[in-house]
């Protein structure tokens, strides 16, 4: 019985309390969840519209565009081509491949399934981040994530029935895509190797800019009304520009698991207000898993004392 109290007692105080740094960190990525959880609304009214790549090209190309002045100083510094190298992978990963298949999928699947797929994500970056950052969870967070990922798969369960395989492929593939930017993006935003601003419009010229051009060639000139420019407009200025350099910027501070697991939480939001602007009651499963899921969340962010090796 004290060797269990013993182990309980050293287990907290390894717990790394939080600094303003930190609580500042974890409410920008609580800022970037719920504005992401709107992202869904837009996307599903767009890509009946429009083909998936054009569509992400155009969101993420504006939205570079919408950085530009902001960061002038900044995008005109010289980069050694290691990190250029790194930042086209996050482009191509995070905006042409990530978002082009899953708004693809989206055509295909019900929401709720690319709702899941997306909350999945946070698996290969615990493994990726375990194994390059060196940035390994402990005990709590481990089962932190447990619970968000089995509160995830209950309150969309039945999601994936009678889905159609390639769609699943196209999902699968969005989600092992976006673990590249927060595994990346913590490693150099960790060390200081360039701004935030640069850390967000230099890939999303690279990935929207790849995106429109194989938009444009395959899926053709889209044919816009005034109402669908607006939607593109809004999503390029708030729920990409601001929304990614406020993810950016708080990889400073959180690991890559803590920030994607905050982050993930966007698509519960977006099943919340569709079902709230519906009229629509949650059963008492569904709030279930939603608790199980804020729990989970708030555990994956108690960082324990030895997990700064990457630093």
């Amino acid at each position: 019985m004290r060797r269990t109290s013993t182990a309980f007692r050293r287990s907290r105080e390894s717990i790394i309390p939080f600094t303003p740094q930190r609580v500042l960190a974890v409410s920008g990525m609580v800022l970037v969840a719920a504005i992401w959880a709107t992202s869904f609304i837009g996307v599903r009214y767009l890509v009946k519209e429009l083909g998936p790549f054009t569509l992400a090209g155009l969101r993420y190309s504006l939205g570079a565009v919408f950085l530009l002045p902001w960061g002038k100083r900044e995008l005109g510094r010289r980069f050694p081509r290691a990190l250029w190298r790194k930042l086209f992978l996050i482009g191509i990963c995070q905006y042409t491949i990530a978002n082009g298949f899953l708004f693809w999928s989206l055509k295909r699947l019900p929401a709720a399934a690319g709702a899941l797929g997306s909350c999945l994500s946070s698996v290969p970056v615990l493994i990726l981040s375990s194994v390059f950052l060196r940035e390994r969870p402990n005990a709590l967070q481990t089962i932190g994530l447990g619970a968000v990922v089995g509160g995830s798969l209950y309150f969309f369960t039945g999601g994936f029935a009678e889905c159609d395989p390639k769609a699943l492929g196209s999902l699968g593939t969005a989600a092992l895509a976006f673990s590249v930017l927060p595994v990346l993006g913590r490693e150099l935003a960790r060390g200081r190797m360039l701004g935030s601003i640069s850390l967000t419009a230099l890939p999303l010229a690279i990935g929207g800019g790849l995106a429109l051009a194989a938009g444009l060639a395959i899926e053709g000139v889209p044919h816009l009304s005034p109402i669908d420019w607006g939607i593109i407009v809004g999503l390029a200025a708030i729920n990409t520009s601001l929304a990614y350099f406020l993810f950016n910027w708080a990889l400073r501070e959180l690991y890559a698991l803590e920030a994607n697991v905050i982050a993930n939480l966007s698509p519960i939001g977006t099943a919340i207000l569709a079902k709230t602007t519906l009229g629509e009651h949650l059963a008492p499963g569904e709030l279930g898993s939603l608790l199980a899921i804020v729990i989970g969340a708030s555990l994956t962010q108690l960082r324990g004392g030895g997990g700064d090796r990457g630093k």
